[in-house]
């Protein structure tokens, strides 16, 4: 029976050598203990030697290790060589190590040929010659070292290579992100309204270098820029070219510069940018340069004009607003003394001259505050459908003989024309405002064509919104209008007439008229060939009533019992002047001096007065208060408003059977509305009795 093996394995990890090299392991497997001292002897010089006595032994190491070689005895208890080696051969890490039996059987053909197809490479027979054996195993040591060393160097070239290609990878990602980083600048900048360049500091200030945002705001690529010296500057508005130059020379003293104007673009329109930047430092020897930002700010100049505007346009029409009333009143009261002078006094002719040319003069004061309110739209209007074509007998007997022998004047305005939904008296009032301004533009004669289109909006425009429009066109073959005062012949008292020649409310009141009927003036020029003024118009869903006849309020029944008038006004002489010529009619008039008398008089007699007529805008209560208080006594209570001026927010606030009557109004007027309101007041009772 087999002794105790006394040897011990030796510690299993891999001994370094000083260059750093892994010294070989070689498997010594011998049931013998003497024959394993001595292989170790043998082989220690050039590889570790791990001894075991069994092949059980060196199969449990083959699990933790790898060897350079492994020497097998064929003859051992257990397991012996061939069966070690048949195990070895089967696994997959060990089966390519090489095998060398050690044995002491005879040197017979079978016995070896055995051991080979067991996968022996090699024989050594006992007692082995050391060098022999040292020489043999050196082989195989030798070429696993070259072997591990191939895989070391491999390792290390596919590490490099995964290196290379990681930096490669992260190269690429860079550029990819730096491109796609560009790319997103490039369109960010791009949709802006600006650009970026560089000029030199001298005249003629020539670009250097221009970003690609220059050809989205001016038409020109930046090639055309850059390769023109004197390009930029040839192309700015020359009213504004002085100053641009001023401000880029003043760049080399102050070290920046900002200046603003006008440059003529691709399309060979003006846009206003903004050029701001700074002056470089003269760095390496090279000439300075401005660096700076050209900004497009044509969108925003024409948005602060637009404000500016319509502030000027508010406060003309406060203005006007806060006149209208006072002034319509002193209109009044002239033309209702007029009216009581003519009745009770006996005038000669002289007399009679002087009495119709001050009524002229009070009614072309009217007139005058009609249209500042028209302007700044704030005039009552009553609009309702409107046929054109009905207008033409009306314009050809009022305009056609006053336009002179030189001027053809030719309406052309039919049936097909659709019905328009404006205030007709205002209408008229337009359309001669537009025919005298188009003869004043023909001097030498020539001719005016009003016409008329049928137009659909489909989409929001900048004066217009979606719907239908009957457009009126008056077109002339005159002077025509320069483009740089287009924009400003429909602002109040601009005119291009000489002193004494006009107001400059014509086309403002125009302007006003059509934007308070809901439609657009529209202005097309050109110099020396004529002008064409579109007044855009909504049309009507409704068509035009008959003509009604109007009653004759001249005679009224002396025979019938005429209406008791409460008469509520704060202008002692407008309400004075009134009350006379109702009285004068032979009504009974009561008169209060303003709302709050007039709501203590109601208030003591609901019952004494069949109609109130109020001013509407009085201290205290207006006429529309007075009113409700009144209708809280007396249901339906017949009333007329007379105003000189009122907000057609507050006036639409009314009771809808309320009329409303603008002073200066004519007595005629008056006595019609008074009767109305009695009339509606009577139906309305009977169908509710």
């Amino acid at each position: 029976m087999q002794k105790p093996s006394r040897i011990r394995s030796k510690k299993l990890e891999i001994v370094q050598l000083a260059d750093g090299t892994a010294k070989a392991r070689v498997l010594a497997v011998d049931d013998d203990e003497r024959n394993l001292l001595a292989i170790q002897e043998v082989l220690a010089p050039i590889a570790e030697v791990v001894a075991v006595q069994s092949g059980e032994d060196a199969l449990r190491c083959l699990l933790k290790h790898d060897f350079a070689v492994i020497l097998l005895d064929v003859l051992m208890p257990g397991l012996d060589g061939y069966d070690t080696a048949a195990l070895i051969r089967q696994r997959e890490q060990s089966k390519r190590t090489p095998l060398i039996f050690l044995t002491a059987i005879s040197k017979e053909d079978a016995h070896m040929l055995r051991g080979y197809d067991a996968g022996a490479v090699d024989y050594v027979f006992k007692p082995f010659d050391p060098i022999m054996l040292r020489s043999k195993v050196a082989v195989f040591v030798e070429l696993h070292e070259k072997t591990l060393e191939i895989q070391r160097k491999a390792i290390a070239e596919q590490a490099l290579l995964a290196k290379a290609l990681q930096a490669e990878k992260s190269k690429l990602e860079a550029d990819r992100s730096l491109r796609n980083a560009e790319e997103r600048q490039e369109a960010i900048l791009g949709s802006l309204p600006v650009c970026f360049h560089a000029r030199a500091a001298e005249p003629p200030f020539a670009a250097r270098f221009v970003t690609k945002g220059v050809e989205r705001l001016t038409g020109f690529p930046p090639e055309r820029l850059t390769s023109e010296p004197r390009f930029g500057l040839s192309r700015v508005h020359p009213d504004d070219l002085p100053k641009v130059r001023e401000a880029l020379l003043a760049a080399k003293t102050t070290g920046s510069y900002t200046c603003e104007f006008r440059w003529q673009c691709a399309d060979g329109k003006y846009r206003i940018f903004l050029d701001q930047g700074i002056l470089s430092k003269n760095t390496e020897g090279r000439r300075p340069e401005i660096l700076g930002t050209l900004l497009d700010v044509t969108e925003r100049r024409e948005l602060e004009d637009q404000l500016l505007k319509s502030q000027r346009l508010d406060a003309i029409g406060k203005l006007t607003g806060g006149l209208a009333h006072d002034f319509n009143n002193l209109l009044a009261a002239i033309l209702s003394g007029l009216g009581l002078l003519e009745r009770h006094a006996t005038l000669d002719e002289q007399a009679k001259q002087i009495v119709d040319l001050t009524r002229r003069s009070a009614k072309q004061g009217a007139e005058l505050v009609t249209r500042m309110l028209a302007f700044s739209r704030r005039q009552n209007l009553k609009p309702a459908p409107v046929r054109l074509s009905t207008l033409g007998d009306t314009m050809n007997g009022l305009v056609a003989p006053v336009l002179g022998g030189m001027i053809r004047f030719e309406w052309k305005i039919g049936s097909s024309a659709w019905p328009a939904h404006v205030d007709a008296g205002q209408l008229e009032l337009a359309l001669m405002n537009l025919v005298f301004n188009a003869r004043d533009a023909m001097p030498s004669g020539g001719t005016i064509i009003v016409h008329a289109q049928n137009r659909t909006i489909e989409t929001t425009s900048e004066d217009l919104t979606p719907g239908d429009y009957v457009v009126i066109i008056v077109k002339d073959t005159g002077s025509g209008i320069p483009q740089d005062i287009l924009a400003k012949v429909v602002e109040p008292f601009f005119t291009t007439k000489p002193v004494g020649k006009g107001t400059g409310l014509g086309l403002s009141t125009v302007y006003g008229f059509v934007k308070q009927s809901g439609g657009s003036l529209r202005i097309d020029s050109t110099v020396g060939r004529g002008t064409a003024m579109e007044l855009w118009l909504p049309r009507s869903i409704e068509q035009p009533a008959g003509d009604v006849a109007e009653p004759d309020v001249e005679r009224i029944d002396s025979g019938k019992e005429l209406p008791s008038i409460l008469l509520i006004d704060d202008s002692s002489v407008l309400r004075q002047l009134t009350a006379q010529s109702l009285r004068h009619r032979g009504f009974e008039v009561t008169c209060a001096a303003g709302g709050a008398e007039a709501l203590a008089i109601i208030e003591q007699a609901p019952y004494d007065f069949d109609v109130i007529v109020t001013d509407f805008a009085m201290p205290l209560v207006s006429g529309v208060e007075v009113i409700r208080f009144a209708r809280n006594l007396r249901s339906g209570w017949p009333a007329v408003i007379i105003t000189g001026y009122a907000d057609a927010d507050a006036i639409a606030d009314r009771p809808s059977d309320v009329p409303l009557l603008n002073k200066p109004f004519r007595e005629k007027d008056l006595i019609e509305s008074i009767f109305h309101v009695i009339a509606h007041a009577s139906e309305k009772a009977i169908k509710t009795g």
